[in-house]
């Protein structure tokens, strides 16, 4: 049984390394992709506030497959360069962005979505997949959600 507990009293910084070392604990020596993407977007939903998505994109043959998530349903599949996940894929480059309604390309999977965050996991320095994060919040996120996220990015990137 696992039972990880989001701090209610810390600021961002420590939230975000809560969260990575029990996705550590949570994903060690498990080989499954999809079990671990499933069991991390449950961990992101409970220990990140103000979500209303969140999960993973997988690429495959050279587009974005949806993969394990919490939220409402959600697109399928994903062009390459379409969109903030598409063009965080495209790109390699987080996206970040506080308005989605002013992102050109914008996929509305859910019309509730204001703000969205979009970091790219990478694998010897290939795109293999992207964490989506939704907000109906404008401008929910900000650097140091970008940096928490980039960071678990990171340290998942073996175990998916």
């Amino acid at each position: 049984m696992y039972s990880f507990t989001a701090p209610t009293d810390a600021g961002k910084a420590e939230i975000w390394r809560e969260l990575r070392g029990a996705a550590v604990a949570l994903t060690e020596g498990e080989p499954d992709t999809v079990a671990n993407m499933a069991n991390l977007a449950a961990l992101i939903w409970q220990f990140v506030p103000r979500l209303n998505w969140a999960g993973f994109y997988r690429v495959i043959d050279g587009e974005l497959v949806l993969g394990p998530f919490v939220g409402k349903p959600a697109c399928i599949r994903i062009a390459i360069g379409a969109g903030v996940c598409g063009t965080a894929a495209q790109s390699g480059a987080t996206q970040l962005v506080a308005d989605v309604h002013a992102f050109p390309g914008h996929i509305a999977c859910d019309a509730e979505s204001a703000s969205e965050l979009v970091v790219p996991v990478l694998r010897d320095g290939v795109v293999i997949a992207v964490i989506d994060l939704d907000s109906p919040e404008v401008a929910r996120f900000d650097a140091e959600d970008a940096a928490g996220l980039e960071a678990l990015a990171r340290v998942i990137s073996p175990r998916i």
